[in-house]
């Protein structure tokens, strides 16, 4: 009985509980880390110029003095700094993220519509850049210095360092005005009706209702503003995936399984990609972060209904709440990403302790 439970020990059934208090510490961190995102998405938004009053009346409707001071009041403009962030936070704990100056709805029920959207893109813009990027760096690593990795050396490098919003313009020119083989802007096409709202996510909807007239009609229209978004991922993965793989050719466990007679596929998949894909893993978190902050000028130049748009138009209106709002979920879904990412370097590298 003694010996058994020694080898449960050693075979780590108990490093559960390590696992769970790293990542409620990690929860913890998250929580401030989202009220600093608070504090200074709040700061920022004071010290920006123009007035977010004019910019929601107007010039006529904000010369009016008891016009500019009822706005004030609904809104709350009219209290000191440090008590609207005071109620601010203690709205936010109880999921209200105030009202939105610009559509005149609930900021959450804005982030809830958009959000789906920019997800729906990310994560089909993820998806490329994995199976490109770890694809195209398997393939350089195994063909070092010969011409297929310097063929995809130089286009993982001009991946990397293609502006985004230009390569959105350029793209949407080429392949919709010139070729026609994109159908255009928006999730679907004009007069198209939306797929039965399960998640929010169309192609999952469309999927799920076997709706597959409208399931080809929205992956002809996010497949074109995915793989502008993932471009740079692309870019980025194929050299990491890149350095990872040559460095683990580099050890000794790989020469021994050589020397074994192994089949070169085993070793690459068996010996050489697994101890890469902590690198790959972490870069490819990082990335993800990334593309949410990019995808506002993807969103913008493709027309797409994500939280990029409503952000830009938020901006643009000077609308506080919104724009505080936008900053707060994306630092949450960046903090969350991170965390899941820590989990799966532990998992996929078990020489890795979590204290």
């Amino acid at each position: 009985m003694g010996q058994g439970m020694a080898a449960l020990v050693r075979q780590g059934w108990f490093a559960i509980p390590g696992l769970v208090r790293f990542v409620l510490r990690r929860l913890a961190v998250g929580v401030f880390l989202c009220v600093g995102v608070t504090l200074i998405a709040f700061t920022l938004t004071q010290v920006v110029p123009g007035d977010p009053i004019s910019a929601s009346l107007g010039d006529a409707a904000a010369s009016d003095p008891e016009i500019v001071a009822a706005f004030r009041a609904r809104f709350g403009l009219d209290r000191p700094l440090p008590e609207q962030y005071v109620i601010y936070l203690g709205n936010l704990l109880r999921g209200d993220l105030g009202e939105s100056l610009l559509t005149r709805r609930p900021v959450a029920a804005d982030l809830a519509h958009y959000m789906s959207a920019t997800i729906e893109l990310a994560v089909m813009a993820m998806t490329i850049a994995m199976v490109l990027g770890v694809a195209l760096g398997v393939l350089a690593a195994m063909f070092r210095d010969r011409w297929p990795d310097q063929v995809i050396r130089v286009v993982s490098l001009a991946g990397v360092s293609v502006p985004t919003f230009w390569l959105s313009l350029v793209c949407l020119y080429v392949f919709f005005f010139i070729l026609g083989w994109s159908p255009g802007v928006g999730r679907l096409s004009p007069g198209a009706p939306a797929p039965a709202a399960i998640t929010g996510l169309f192609l999952v909807d469309a999927a799920l209702t076997r709706n597959w007239r409208v399931f080809h009609d929205a992956l002809a229209h996010i497949a074109l503003p995915a793989m502008v978004l993932a471009v740079y991922t692309i870019g980025a993965i194929t050299r990491f995936t890149r350095a990872s793989m040559l460095e683990a050719m580099g050890q000794d466990y790989v020469r021994t399984a050589r020397a074994k007679g192994l089949p070169e596929r085993r070793v690459i998949l068996g010996h050489v990609l697994r101890p890469a894909l902590a690198a790959i893993v972490t870069v490819s978190g990082m990335a993800f972060g990334r593309m949410l902050g990019g995808a506002v000028l993807v969103e913008a130049v493709f027309s797409w209904p994500g939280l990029g748009e409503y952000a830009y138009r938020s901006a643009l209106a000077l609308d506080l709440r919104a724009i505080m709002g936008v900053s707060l979920v994306i630092a949450a879904i960046y903090i969350l990403v991170n965390l899941v990412v820590d989990i799966l370097y532990a998992v996929i590298d078990p020489r890795i302790r979590l204290g």
